[in-house]
């Protein structure tokens, strides 16, 4: 499964976040009592302080959820329930909740018009999402609302499935793109779909349009006139589906790390893989001391690949919290997805090839180890969510020879067997296979046409994502700014101050928003070994 997240609110020095090392095969907190509202509705009623029933949805007041880490935001928040139908296609009396977090604005005298957050993943939990969002500034003016999309971690039912997380942790010593490693994995997906089963879900519900009403439920539940969206990485993809098939109530939109519903697969990722690598070594290629020291860097890495899935390395890291050493073997395949992931990390990035090259491969290895074995890396995803969304949405429209051509038109010296697993997308379609879901309609792949208007930004080092894909999206939506932050991976709000400061102007001014600070970005400083 796949994980496009961000990193989980830090930036180690060498080892990845969790949420992005720990991907593979799959995905790329206590709160207190409600307190009174601030922020009006449309209504003129508080935001979630009201029960509020419409078209079938519910909304409830009521405590915050339980969190996987501590969210201290949640102590000032108003909480509570959204209930709806699990499938409104099938007409069903099953009922499915999800959990709402309303975070007050940094104002006495908030805008009216609130800002909804969509989380990415897929299968991340929004209200987990909120210290990211605070930090960023995004409610200085407006109240933010998180609400948890179906089957994540703090809505009923969780739909997460540790042993696949285990199992990534688990086959660190496997090699990473071997066919008996796949037959593990799907065995571990298929355990994944029984658990689903029987918790009483019906796997096909939990998918990209389905979620989109869900917040459409939403906003008309809480009484709300018009509100703005604002997506990261597959949050994006959902907020394209949100644009085309719930237009109404929708004052602008902020998509970040941009991957489009038509666009969404394992071609694209070998796209966004080459963007944002080819991004690093550019701008490690620029930094003279850089370029002298670690000359003809992309040749050296994509070397490094055909070498390592030829001849698999196999060493042993130390990861913090640990005691006994574990094995770790890298192979072509594990190159491409550590890259892919350490472009957040970019200023170490050209030493930890180099050391590749030179026969030490441990900071790769501990990188790669150390976001699997995190805590942070097991029963956060909800695998429910994100193999409805890939085997309903993705492998339907594009093929296992589909993946491979693209792979091979973008680099042509990648063996075949890697080739055959985009990053982050290992053993996608057998694990489709095994989960089992239809088809979802045709329309599922269209472009989404607006006039809403709407922020596109992209990171020129996001190998998740391509900077690319923002463009492309830009194209039907008349009234789109589409931006590429330079020297940023994938979901540059996490990570830059100027994206932040955009964003929020973005919302106070949707047709101007000031994008001043541009003009000052540099490029990180890459270390340079001795």
């Amino acid at each position: 499964m796949m994980s496009l997240s961000p990193p989980r609110h830090r930036r180690p020095a060498r080892r990845l976040p969790a949420a992005l090392a720990g991907a593979t095969a799959g995905a790329l907190f206590v709160g207190l009592a409600a307190l009174p509202a601030r922020a009006e509705s449309g209504a003129g009623t508080p935001l979630g302080t009201v029960a509020r029933t419409t078209g079938g949805a519910h909304f409830e007041p009521g405590p915050c959820p339980t969190t996987a880490d501590p969210v201290p935001d949640l102590e000032r928040a108003r909480c509570g329930t959204l209930t709806v139908p699990e499938n409104r296609s099938h007409r069903t009396f099953r009922r499915i909740t999800l959990a709402v977090a309303i975070i007050p604005a940094n104002t006495n005298r908030p805008a009216s018009d609130p800002i909804v957050w969509l989380a990415g993943g897929p299968g991340d939990d929004a209200v987990g999402e909120i210290p990211m969002a605070v930090a960023g500034g995004l409610n200085r003016d407006r109240d933010v609302i998180f609400m948890s999309q179906r089957g994540t971690y703090t809505a009923d039912p969780q739909l997460t499935c540790p042993n696949v997380d285990q199992f990534a942790a688990d086959s660190l010593g496997l090699v990473f793109g071997a066919p008996s490693t796949g037959r593990l994995h799907v065995a571990e997906t298929r355990k994944c779909r029984d658990r689903v089963v029987s918790r009483g879900a019906d796997p096909s519900a939990y998918y990209g349009p389905e979620s989109a009403a869900d917040y459409d439920d939403l906003r008309k539940a809480l009484g709300i006139k018009k509100w703005n969206v604002f997506g990261i990485s597959y949050g994006t993809n959902l907020a394209l589906h949100y644009m085309r098939l719930h237009p109404k109530g929708i004052r602008s939109v902020g998509i970040d790390g941009v991957l489009p519903p038509a666009l969404a697969g394992g071609a694209v990722t070998w796209k966004a893989a080459r963007e944002g690598y080819d991004g690093l070594f550019k701008a490690c290629a620029d930094q003279p001391a850089c370029n002298t020291r670690y000359p003809n860097l992309k040749a050296t890495f994509e070397r490094l690949v055909s070498e390592a899935e030829a001849r698999p390395i196999t060493t042993t890291v130390t990861v913090p919290g640990r005691p006994a050493p574990v094995k770790v073997v890298l192979d072509g395949g594990v190159l491409v997805n550590w890259l892919a992931s350490a472009t957040h990390v970019a200023a170490g990035v050209p030493r930890s090839i180099d050391e590749l090259a030179h026969g030490n491969p441990q900071r790769v290895a501990e990188q790669w180890a150390g976001g699997k074995l995190s805590p942070q890396a097991i029963g956060r995803t909800s695998h429910g969510l994100a193999y409805g969304i890939f085997c309903r949405e993705w492998t339907p429209y594009e093929s296992e020879a589909d993946i491979v051509r693209a792979g091979r038109r973008l680099f042509p010296t990648f063996p075949r067997s890697v080739l055959a697993n985009a990053p982050f997308l290992t053993w996608l379609h057998p694990d489709c296979r095994a989960w089992d879901v239809p088809p979802a309609d045709p329309s599922v792949r269209q472009r989404t046409y607006s006039d809403i208007p709407t922020f596109v930004l992209s990171g020129g080092f996001d190998a998740q994502t391509a900077p690319s894909s923002g463009a492309y999206a830009a194209a039907t939506l008349r009234r789109s700014i589409a931006v590429t932050v330079p020297y940023v991976a994938h979901v540059v709000f996490a990570d830059s101050k100027c994206a932040q400061t955009m964003t929020v102007s973005f919302f106070d001014r949707p047709d101007a928003p000031d994008l001043g600070c541009l003009a000052g970005l540099q490029p990180p400083k890459f270390e340079i070994a001795p």
